[in-house]
């Protein structure tokens, strides 16, 4: 690490001191939960024995639009348990004969365009970690694992049970979680808990204990206590495996090649070897099933990021991924297995106590003969020690490992890749006891062959988020040789300078919730601090009670280009590096209320281009549904760019037309179009799914990819597969 770098890193380490352990800011709310003796049956009515004996919890606090009373809609919940299972009722009243707001019945539903019930459960009350359970009201399932004291990962699907049963003046939520799909430690009498209510009708949010408004109900720092009348049952065993079968056939027309019908097997298996650690392996995996990247136009002089949506790497992910900043992440799972198939893996995850975390994930891929590409090993080590009262520090050990290295590179010359890439990683993550103050500081250091020195990265931030101000301070360093080859960094050999401040005004009345400046800043320097390019945002945001949004922005930016750049990204030609641009934009973004059948957003940019030229920009994303059954949307991206020769006047079309039919809560179809003008490709995806038993599937899916002048076929695909759920 470079002297000269130092002074800024450490002093943001000493300002993360003022997190200091409080008492937790609900702690005085509290439900009790005692133990039935007589059978729950779990379909939405409340006529069982163990709701008429058990407590409620009501009287829910208005976190949206204001956090300054108790909720207008009335929410009653009760809890109650058995040797197997945690129960749980909840009431959500609603005035007579009125239509619930529902987007579809599908599983994992989006939380704003929804009237929704969730729990939140914090078993080890470290207010970090826990589970989330829910449904909306016409009863499409809600399930995931909590991390960061508040954020949800939705992929983490388990086996339990619900009813929602609907009335005329209120919904009734009941379930049934079974004890063996939770992690928690046997004899702690008390757990963190918290219910959210969502109601778009009124355009109101609420939760049980109270949360300011400027966090999600998730926040594990705001639950209340949950006292058990005796320890909660000895967790039992929770195995499973999940055999897959698959059978494709696909066609690439422009080389005239066809596979065949041709079969694959593979499984995964779910090992609980304690009341807070989980092993999963995978032999084979297959992900044909996940949803298709949605493209854009790319503008852009470096990488684009696209999510990871298979879901053995999202399942507790939060251990691998979510360490470093968005553009600067040593662990990239999108990295294992897209261009080379996955021969298995393994995964250990969760907790060793109340305070250390682990995760060790181990993956082998095969090579690729066509690519020249060699089989690897992937090796990642993870490790989150809590500190203080919410805060912890991060420990990670990543190791790519070409298994047949010696072989392939006989006939390379030059070396087309490394025999290995290490990354080490140290970082620590703030968050104070009322989640007023968030931050975090990292160090990385790689370490690949022939690559020695100035191969650190550093970044640290440190956030204050009130009801009126939003204040953030953030620094990075990546150097010049700086590798991961298994992670997300764009960029390298850089110094990076990004604050940001907003302001937020309430208004008492009118149709204005509130309205505020924010600017935002990104300052490029090179590692001897000379000025490589800077982007200047100001823009102003209007919040309105019905949840419209409306943004408008001016922007400056400056680049001195690196290396050549074609500012259309379509191969005609560069700007050379070292040139300069400097242009300015405006624009405005809007978004409609999320309660209306019919629902839309608009975004414009128009201003200045690399080369002295102009761009025009308009996105919209139009959305209709049926409810809950049929949501259509479309989605439209034009870009116009006004350049000298040799570019001219250049136009992209973008547009991506989506179907999601939901027969019930077992029955799916999803029809996605993509038409990409930029990368003259129209594709075409269409998935059936059927959950015939609680998360046994099987899929059909069909893929295509057409030239858009003549709708001549490129490549074509069908996968049908089936998995098996097997609790043992």
């Amino acid at each position: 690490m470079r002297a000269s770098h130092l002074p800024i890193f450490l002093p943001v380490i000493l300002l993360f001191q003022i997190d200091v352990a409080a008492q937790k800011k609900n702690a005085a709310f509290s439900i009790p939960i005692h133990k039935t003796l007589k059978p729950v049956i779990i379909d939405g009515v409340e006529d069982d024995s163990a709701w008429q004996e058990a407590e409620p919890a009501g009287n829910f606090f208005m976190v949206l639009p204001m956090d300054t009373s108790h909720a207008k809609v009335k929410t009653s919940v009760k809890v109650s348990y058995d040797d197997r299972n945690f129960y749980l009722l909840a009431v959500c009243y609603k005035q007579p004969h009125e239509v619930n707001m529902v987007e579809s019945l599908k599983r994992d539903f989006s939380f704003s365009k929804n009237d929704n019930f969730l729990v939140f459960i914090d078993p080890f009350e470290d207010q970090t970690t826990g589970f989330s359970f829910g449904a909306n009201a016409d009863g499409a399932q809600w399930d995931g694992t909590m991390y960061n004291g508040g954020s949800v990962d939705l992929n983490w699907d388990q086996k339990w049970i619900s009813a929602v049963k609907n009335d005329s003046d209120k919904w009734v939520f009941e379930a049934a979680i079974p004890f063996k799909t939770l992690r928690y430690k046997k004899d702690m009498m008390h757990w963190g808990i918290n219910f959210s209510r969502n109601d778009l009708k009124t355009t109101e949010k609420s939760s049980w204990a109270p949360v300011p408004r400027q966090f999600p109900t998730a926040s594990l720092a705001y639950t209340g206590t949950l006292l058990w009348d005796s320890a909660p049952p000895k967790p039992r065993s929770n195995i499973s495996v999940i055999p897959y079968f698959l059978t494709s056939t696909s066609k690439d027309f422009i080389a005239n090649k066809s596979s065949g019908i041709m079969g694959r097997a593979g499984a995964d298996a779910k090992f609980t070897f304690s009341t807070a650690l989980n092993l999963d392996l995978t032999v084979h995996p297959d992900f044909s099933q996940v949803d298709v990247d949605q493209q854009i136009t790319n503008l852009s002089r470096y990488e684009l990021f696209f999510p990871e949506k298979r879901q053995f790497f999202l399942e507790n992910g939060d251990l691998f991924a979510n360490f470093g900043y968005s553009d600067l992440q040593p662990f990239f799972s999108r990295r294992i297995g897209l261009n080379t198939p996955i021969n298995f893996g393994a995964r250990l995850s969760g907790k060793l106590d109340k305070n250390l975390r682990i995760g060790v994930m181990d993956m082998e891929t095969s090579g690729n003969e066509t690519n020249g590409l060699p089989s690897n090993n992937f090796a990642v080590v993870s490790l989150q020690q809590k500190v203080f009262k919410r805060s912890n520090i991060g420990f990670i050990y990543i190791d790519k490992t070409a298994l047949n290295y010696d072989e392939l590179i006989k006939d390379s010359v030059p070396n087309p890749f490394n025999k290995y890439n290490r990354n080490i990683g140290l970082e620590y993550n703030l968050a104070s006891a009322n989640n007023i103050f968030t931050g975090r500081a990292l160090l990385l250091k790689s370490f690949t062959p022939d690559k020695n020195g100035d191969d650190i990265a550093q970044a640290s931030n440190l956030q204050y988020s009130s009801k009126h101000w939003l204040i953030n301070a953030a620094y990075e360093y990546v150097g010049r040789n700086y590798t991961a080859e298994v992670g997300y960094v764009p960029r390298k050999d850089y110094i990076k300078l990004y604050p940001q401040i907003a302001r937020y005004f309430f208004p008492r009345h009118g149709i204005v919730l509130s309205h505020g400046p924010q600017f935002v800043t990104n300052y490029f320097f090179d590692t001897k601090m000379n000025k490589t390019d800077y982007e200047n945002v100001l823009s102003y945001l209007i919040t309105f009670r019905s949840k419209a949004t409306l943004s408008v922005l001016g922007q400056n930016d400056y680049v001195r280009l690196l290396q050549p750049f074609d500012p259309t990204n379509t191969g005609k030609d560069s700007l050379p590096a070292g040139s300069i641009h400097r242009y300015t934009l405006t624009g405005f973004d809007y978004v409609s209320a999320p309660q209306h059948i019919f629902t839309y957003s608009a975004s414009l940019r128009y201003g200045g281009y690399y080369a002295k030229g102009n761009i025009f920009t308009a996105s919209s994303t139009v959305g209709f549904r049926v409810q809950p059954y049929v949501n259509i949307s479309l989605y439209a991206n034009y870009s116009n760019l006004y350049l000298p020769q040799p570019w001219g006047n250049t136009h992209f079309w973008l547009l991506g037309p989506r179907i999601d039919i939901t027969f019930t809560n077992t029955l799916f179809f999803t029809t996605y179009i993509q038409y990409n003008q930029q990368q003259n490709n129209v594709n075409i995806n269409a998935r059936f799914q059927w959950r015939y038993k609680p998360a046994s599937d099987l899929f059909i899916v069909y893929t295509d990819n057409y030239y858009p002048e003549n709708f001549i076929a490129k490549t074509r695909a069908v996968v049908i597969k089936l998995n098996y759920w097997l609790s043992l």
